[in-house]
């Protein structure tokens, strides 16, 4: 990929984080940005994790952006600002598993460690025609090895690369293009006629989907409240709106006015409703609601998270999950004059 042309070990590393569940077009601005942003391990450690997540924000999985954070402290600390070359120690640095491991020490130090992921099994199991479920963990180790075996060893990087690749442009989920395949002549799957039956998986469940409703609480100098999420928790150190999941036969009006009661300890005044956006993340969906709230007493907030009063301008320079970005958005052009449609 052109991304890893560079073949400096950094550029690598944030690379394989970036693409662990992202795309490559759509995963390229982001590198881009974060390697202007912090163009060396030791300016990304000396950064603020606010400052990570806001150059992260819109690629999900925020796990990622706070464990490279932490990962870039301990190699300044252990390393000096290097990150290590064996695969072991590479194991105990924070968001490094044994994928991002096998990248690394085979991409940036010509080590003979097999790659396996999503578009490698792919690949792996059209060749072999593997009938078994590649989620189960004997399948993972029984691909492991096949790739272990089959690995270059006098160009362990390159080869990575090229398989990674060949499924990634080649061997496609839906459509993949056989014709054009380089190994298409001993693949098993393409030879049965029916590639895409593999890699076989378990069928998937429903995506359930929550109903959240958020208040815009707005103070007297016009003024709007948000706070910090947990780090430990999902969207861990990123703002957000006060609010939460609707209660079944609950009006949303009256889960906005319980979950900010709930959350702050502020009495409010549930107004006009201002937007309903939709969004999916990996595991379920949710339509964010969100309404105009007046605070009804003198009583400061009381929430335990931290928290502040932030003027209309001051929230883009706060890291928010992507619906409460597009909230804001909504919420800056109302403020403009320029109202948007109020469903996405």
């Amino acid at each position: 990929m052109p991304w890893r042309s560079s073949r400096t070990p950094y550029h690598i590393w944030l690379s394989e984080i970036i693409l662990q569940q992202t795309r490559v077009d759509q995963g390229t601005p982001y590198f881009l940005r974060f390697i202007e942003r912090f163009p060396t391990v030791e300016s990304l450690s000396q950064a603020s994790l606010d400052d990570v997540l806001q150059m992260w924000e819109g690629l999900g999985y925020y796990s990622r952006a706070r464990n490279l954070h932490k990962a870039a402290q301990c190699i300044v600390e252990k390393w000096q600002g290097h990150i290590p070359s064996a695969y072991a120690d590479l194991l105990t640095i924070p968001g490094i598993g044994p994928y991002t491991a096998a990248a690394i020490s085979s991409i940036a130090f010509g080590q003979a460690h097999a790659v396996v992921d999503g578009n490698v099994i792919r690949v792996l199991s059209r060749l072999m025609a593997f009938s078994k479920d590649v989620s189960l963990h004997s399948s993972k180790t029984h691909l492991q090895t096949i790739a272990t075996l089959l690995l270059n060893p006098r160009e362990p990087g390159n080869y990575n690369e090229s398989l990674m690749e060949l499924g990634a442009l080649v061997c496609s989920p839906n459509k993949p293009d056989c014709a054009q395949c380089p190994v298409h002549s001993f693949c098993a799957g393409y030879n049965e006629g029916n590639p895409t039956q593999y890699p076989v998986k378990r069928p998937s469940k429903k995506t359930p989907h929550y109903d959240i409703v958020v208040g815009i609480i707005e103070d007297q100098l016009g003024r709007i409240f948000v706070q910090k999420r947990p780090v430990e928790a999902m969207l861990g150190g990123l703002w957000e709106f006060p609010g939460g999941k609707k209660e079944a036969l609950e009006e949303l009006t009256e889960t906005c006015r319980r979950e900010v009661l709930e959350e702050t300890g502020m009495n409010v005044k549930v107004g006009q409703h201002i937007a309903s956006i939709k969004h999916a993340y990996s595991h379920f969906r949710i339509t964010l609601h969100a309404f105009e709230c007046t605070h009804e007493s003198s009583t400061a907030p009381a929430s335990p998270l931290e928290w502040e009063w932030a003027v209309h301008e001051q929230l883009q320079a706060y890291a928010f999950p992507k619906a409460n970005r597009d909230l804001i958005n909504i919420l800056l052009e109302r403020a403009a004059g320029t109202p948007k449609a109020t469903s996405h």
